[in-house]
């Protein structure tokens, strides 16, 4: 089984520079809350920070993976699967978000698409100051198109997928699941 360590922290560093708590997200933990919310398809470009659940889902027999080109072909791929009766999640990076914006607009905002998107938050650190553009116009973007998100960093925030989920279909609109933390070892 391939296991990787999304290290996030809990806390700040202490006044004397001790290291702080250290938390991990696990593939694992994410594959049951997709099983949990009856996923069928994920819809994907892989890269590659995101090789590693690549390799499990693409393991699991429950769930077919959809390989795209561009992530503008998620939301067209997305809404087929869903209006065919089937559950997918859209999974790329916020760059992605950006250059599928607009089929996120015209295939899932404006056709109540009710898609959880996993969202790669490329550049976001919640200690220090974030540099990269892609980071600090991720949430801005999603907010400038009325879509929710939750922010998953550590296995202790993966029921927020759960919660995804529920909202995308209470709402029958998409939701963002951004990933914020980064891979390690």
């Amino acid at each position: 089984m391939t296991v990787l360590r999304i290290t996030a922290y809990n806390g700040c560093e202490d006044e004397l520079g001790q290291s702080m708590q250290e938390l991990t997200l696990t593939p694992t933990a994410v594959q049951a809350e997709l099983h949990k919310n009856g996923v069928t398809d994920v819809v994907w470009l892989p890269d590659t920070e995101s090789s590693f659940m690549y390799k499990l889902l693409a393991e699991d027999p429950s769930l077919r993976i959809i390989p795209i080109a561009r992530e503008a072909e998620s939301m067209p791929i997305a809404l087929g699967l869903w209006i065919g009766g089937r559950k997918p999640i859209v999974m790329i990076q916020n760059t992605g978000l950006f250059e599928s914006g607009d089929s996120v607009r015209g295939m899932a905002v404006d056709v109540n698409l009710p898609v959880v998107m996993m969202i790669g938050y490329r550049g976001w650190t919640r200690r220090g100051v974030t540099k990269d553009s892609a980071a600090t116009i991720t949430e801005p973007t999603l907010n400038a198109w009325r879509i929710n998100y939750y922010l998953v960093e550590h296995d202790g925030d993966v029921d927020r997928i759960s919660a995804a989920f529920e909202e995308a279909e209470r709402r029958q609109q998409p939701v963002g699941v951004l990933i914020g933390a980064e891979y390690s070892g």
